[in-house]
């Protein structure tokens, strides 16, 4: 008689680290060729340009690698738990947010994945009281990834 394993899932949330670069030209590349060549993937990415510097925040598949090369090459970051939940669809994208609504949480920022096996879109979410949103939205049916899921 076979036994169903249930996998329960990773407890460490995903890991988002905000890179502070001088606006100027190819920074930004220097910190993303300086991941890919040791093989970091960059999960998901978005950048804030203002006038003297430039915020760059990432998801990677390989948070204790990219800690080391940042770390290594001298760049400013911080480290941050975010939220990030698998949608389908603009209509799912509008329900996640009615669900953060329901739950009365202020979303500070978010921003897409760039890519994810099996070809799934994710959405990374910056909210007040990660652990409120996490208990809403699966409250609400919809897949919570952690930092196991999209690793390597």
């Amino acid at each position: 008689m076979a036994v169903a394993v249930t996998r329960l899932p990773p407890s460490d949330p995903v890991l988002q680290f905000t890179v502070f670069i001088p606006n100027r030209l190819g920074r930004l590349h220097e910190v993303t060729r300086r991941l890919f060549e040791r093989s970091v993937h960059i999960l998901a990415l978005t950048v804030l340009d203002t006038t003297d510097s430039t915020i760059l925040r990432i998801i990677v598949d390989d948070p204790d690698l990219a800690r080391g090369l940042l770390q290594e090459h001298g760049f400013a970051f911080t480290e941050t738990a975010v939220v990030v939940v698998e949608i389908a669809g603009e209509r799912q994208l509008q329900d996640v947010l009615a669900a953060l609504v329901e739950a009365e949480l202020n979303i500070h920022y978010t921003y897409p994945f760039l890519n994810r096996p099996a070809g799934k879109s994710a959405l990374v979410i910056n909210v007040e009281h990660p652990e409120v949103a996490v208990e809403s939205l699966r409250r609400h049916q919809f897949a919570v990834l952690y930092q196991g899921d999209v690793s390597r």
